[in-house]
C-alpha cells in the first residue's frame, strides 16, 4: 500500500490508518478512500467533543498514532464535552460535515466508524466510553 519510509514506527503506524479506513471503505459499501477518512475524522471529532477531557485523552491513547493526530486536530480542550444528549443531535452533526449525501447516511456513517473502534480499541476503554454517554449516543456503538 506505502512504499514504506524506512522507518518502522511511521511505516505501522500508516499501514494501520489504511487498514482501519479499509474497513470503514468496507463498512460503507464503498471503495471512496477520502470518503473513509472523512467519516473516521468527523465521527472521531464530534465523539472527542461528547467526552470528558479525560476520557477523550483516555481513548486516545488506544489509537494508532496517526489516528490520535486525526483526533485530536483542532480540538479545544476548553470547550468539552458538548452536551449532545440524543442520538439525532450527534447524527446531524455528522450530516453536516457530509452535505453533499442523503442526511439518513450519517448513521450508517457513524456506525462504520464505531464497528472499527470496536474492533480495535480494548474492550475495558469501549465500556469506558459508553458509559461516559446518553443511553441514546450508546446505541450508536453498540
Amino acid at each position: 500500500m506505502t512504499a514504506g519510509t524506512g522507518f518502522d514506527p511511521i511505516d505501522r503506524t500508516v499501514q494501520k490508518t489504511f487498514e482501519w479506513l479499509k474497513e470503514i471503505e468496507q463498512d460503507l459499501g464503498s471503495d471512496d478512500r477520502y470518503r473513509a477518512y472523512h467519516a473516521l475524522r468527523s465521527v472521531l471529532h464530534h465523539l472527542r467533543d461528547r467526552l470528558t477531557v479525560n476520557e477523550a485523552a483516555d481513548l486516545a491513547a488506544e489509537l494508532p498514532l496517526l489516528i490520535r493526530g486525526i483526533f485530536y486536530e483542532g480540538w479545544n480542550p476548553a470547550k468539552v464535552p458538548v452536551k449532545i444528549r440524543h442520538r439525532d443531535e450527534f447524527l446531524g452533526l455528522i450530516a453536516r460535515d457530509f452535505p453533499e449525501e442523503p442526511e439518513e447516511n450519517a448513521e450508517k456513517i457513524a456506525r462504520a466508524v464505531f464497528n472499527v473502534l470496536r474492533r480495535h480499541v480494548a474492550a475495558g476503554e469501549i465500556e469506558d466510553v459508553l458509559n461516559a454517554l446518553p443511553k441514546e449516543l450508546r446505541e450508536l456503538v453498540t
